[in-house]
C-alpha cells in the first residue's frame, strides 16, 4: 500500500510505540524502526527535529508526523491513506539512524 518512506523512532517498552507500529502493520505499511535506548545524540536529534521528548516519533516522507496519537488522529480522519501513498521527494534529506 504505502509508497511513502515511514521511519518510526521507537524503545522496547513503550505501549505507544508498539501501538504506532501494529496500526502501520495492520494497513500494510513498510517501515523502518529506528531504537533509540542508549543514543542520547539520536533523542537530542529528535527533540530538534519534532520538538517532542517521547517516542514513538513518526516521520513520513522526512516530515514529522508526531507520536502515535497524531497517527491514530490521522487514521480518524480519513488522511493517513493520502500521507501514506505520497512518493518520497527526490531530494528528501536521509534521516539519522
Amino acid at each position: 500500500m504505502s509508497q511513502a518512506d515511514v521511519v518510526i523512532y521507537t524503545t522496547g517498552l513503550c505501549g505507544f510505540c508498539h501501538a504506532a507500529k501494529r496500526l502501520l502493520d495492520q494497513k500494510d505499511v513498510e517501515y523502518r524502526e529506528i531504537r533509540t535506548e542508549g543514543r542520547s545524540d539520536l533523542r537530542s536529534w529528535l527533540v530538534e527535529a519534532s520538538g517532542q521528548h517521547t517516542v514513538p516519533q513518526i516521520f513520513i516522507n522526512g516530515a514529522s508526523i508526531g507520536g502515535y496519537s497524531e497517527l491514530s488522529g490521522l487514521e480518524r480522519q480519513g488522511k493517513l491513506d493520502d500521507k501514506l501513498s505520497a512518493p518520497p521527494a527526490v531530494d528528501r534529506q536521509e534521516l539519522p539512524s
